[in-house]
C-alpha cells in the first residue's frame, strides 16, 4: 500500500490508521507547497487533487473516511470496525459519516468565526456537534466503550485539529477523550 501524504495535510488521519492497523505501507510524499497533488498522474488516483490517498495494488481510495472504512474491513484482525452484521455497525457507519458531514464542517466555521444559518448549508453548529459526540462518548474511553475503532480516529482527529489550531472544547468530557487519543502509542502527530 501507498499513502499519497503530506505531514501538513488531512493526510495525517489515513496515516494515523494505518499506523494503529499495524500495516506495512510506503508514504509517498506529495507536498502541497509543491502542488504535487494538482499534477496529472495524481489526479489519476484522486480526481478531486486532494490528500490524502491510498493506492492498495489496482485499488486506489481517497477521502479519509473511506481510507479509514477501507483498511478496518482489509484488516479485521486489528479490531478497527465493528463487524458487517454487528448491532453496532450502523452506529460505527453514521459516526464514520458524521465526522465529514456535520463535526467537521461545523468546527471549519466555529475555528473561522463564522456564525451563519448552518442548516441551510447542511451541517449543525460546533457547540451541538460536541453535544452529539459527548452522548456518543457515554462513559467509555472511546466512541465503542473500551473498543478504539476507526471511528475514534476520524472524530477524534477532528478535535486533535480544533485543539491544534488553537480551539478550545470547553468540554472536560471532549478534553479528556482528546488526551487519551494523544496519548495512544500510535496517535496522531504533527509535523
Amino acid at each position: 500500500m501507498k499513502l499519497y501524504f503530506d505531514p501538513h495535510s488531512r493526510a495525517q488521519v489515513a496515516k494515523w490508521m494505518l499506523d494503529e492497523a499495524g500495516v506495512d505501507y510506503e508514504i509517498v510524499p506529495t507536498l502541497i507547497r509543491e502542488k504535487a497533488h494538482k499534477k496529472p498522474e495524481y489526479l489519476k488516483i484522486n480526481p478531486a487533487g486532494k490528500l490524502p490517498a491510498l493506492v492498495d495494488g489496482r485499488t486506489r481510495v481517497f477521502e479519509n473516511a473511506a481510507i479509514c472504512m477501507y483498511v478496518a474491513e482489509k484488516f479485521p484482525e486489528a479490531r478497527l470496525a465493528p463487524s458487517v452484521g454487528s448491532p453496532d455497525r450502523g452506529r460505527y457507519l453514521s459516526l464514520m459519516v458524521y465526522s465529514t458531514a456535520q463535526l467537521e464542517p461545523s468546527m471549519g466555521d466555529s475555528l473561522l468565526g463564522l456564525h451563519s444559518n448552518n442548516s441551510a448549508r447542511g451541517w449543525t453548529d460546533f457547540e451541538h456537534a460536541k453535544d452529539a459526540v459527548e452522548r456518543e462518548l457515554g462513559y467509555g474511553p472511546y466512541l465503542f466503550g473500551a473498543q478504539f475503532t476507526a471511528a475514534d480516529v476520524m472524530i477524534g482527529s477532528m478535535f486533535i485539529w480544533h485543539r491544534a489550531f488553537g480551539g478550545r472544547s470547553n468540554r472536560a468530557k471532549i478534553d479528556a477523550y482528546i488526551d487519551r487519543l494523544q496519548a495512544r502509542p500510535k496517535g496522531m502527530k504533527f509535523g
